[in-house]
């Protein structure tokens, strides 16, 4: 297996939060998602990434052979194969679209401006106005398509990205999963996507691989179908609730049943109750983790 990046030992102190990351590989090919509460240390890692964030200690190796250091030297071609879309302010209000292109094209020497007009045009973004638009005009979800539409214009093996869905509406949620996809496959399986997010409902269509943070660290991670594996759901009537409940991480009990997810290599004593099993969702599991995570850090 190969990995667009690799971390070791990655730590950043803040007061009240650390991020502690004590291994973390990304594979190549594929759609890594990182998962976690508001405060989780999301944008935290993702800035240490993409070298927004310099003041970190640990180490990182990106497509096997570049480190961090090895990145700011100009002849490094890890920048220039890397994409980063984020939720600060990276084109200046003023500017219109057509120069977002144009200082795109003097930043990154494989950017094609065709492409980034064709994909303005198919995103919807401010189709009346066009690439005349100033940045400051846009919505927050048109700002969004506008960073995606850019780095989507580039020659890159890499795309980094902080809650991309987080302002969009679910119809362009939808298109973002289907252009993520064929990102990867255009240059599989030599492309790979790393997002965040804290609702995983909306991107799971796409993703392969999942890494879900809860205060600052790693707590579960996994090939989605691997996950899938592992868990199973748990729904019966709230009569069996207390039978079920030692061999549940999360229990959510209502008027009538309950619901929870346990560990697969407890099905054979579950299956004696009056339940029913079935394979979990990726939210399903997700929550289950964090939930579990937080009593256990009480």
């Amino acid at each position: 297996m190969d990995y667009c990046i690799r971390g070791k030992k990655l730590e950043k102190k803040y007061k009240g939060f650390t991020l502690d990351i004590k291994e973390l590989n990304i594979p190549s090919g594929y759609a890594t998602a990182l998962i976690g509460e508001n405060g989780a240390g999301k944008t935290t890692l993702l800035n240490i990434l993409s070298g927004i964030r310099i003041d970190f200690k640990g180490s990182l190796l990106f497509f096997e052979q570049y480190n961090e250091k090895d990145r700011d030297k100009e002849s490094c071609p890890v920048r220039e194969k890397t994409g980063y879309t984020g939720n600060g302010v990276y084109f200046l209000p003023n500017w219109t679209i057509r120069q977002v292109s144009e200082v795109s094209s003097m930043l990154f020497s494989g950017f094609d401006p065709q492409k980034f007009e064709q994909l303005v045009r198919s995103m919807r973004i401010d189709p009346m106005a066009g690439i005349t638009q100033k940045v400051s005009a846009l919505s927050d979800g048109n700002r969004m398509k506008l960073e995606i539409a850019a780095v989507l214009s580039r020659d890159t093996d890499l795309l980094i990205m902080d809650e991309p869905s987080a302002a969009l509406d679910p119809l362009a949620r939808d298109d973002l999963n289907k252009t993520l996809r064929r990102y990867i496959e255009e240059k599989e399986p030599n492309r790979s996507i790393l997002f965040s997010t804290h609702n995983i409902a909306d991107m799971e269509a796409i993703t392969d691989y999942a890494i879900i943070m809860e205060l600052g660290k790693i707590v579960e991670e996994g090939w989605v179908d691997d996950l899938k594996e592992k868990y199973v759901y748990v729904v019966g009537e709230k009569d069996a609730a207390a039978a079920a409940a030692p061999y549940l991480i999360t229990l959510e009990q209502g008027n009538y049943n309950f619901s929870g997810v346990a560990f697969s290599d407890r099905r054979s004593w579950l299956s004696k109750l009056p339940v029913r099993l079935s394979r979990p969702s990726l939210s399903e599991i997700v929550i289950a983790v964090m939930k579990n995570e937080r009593m256990r850090q009480r």
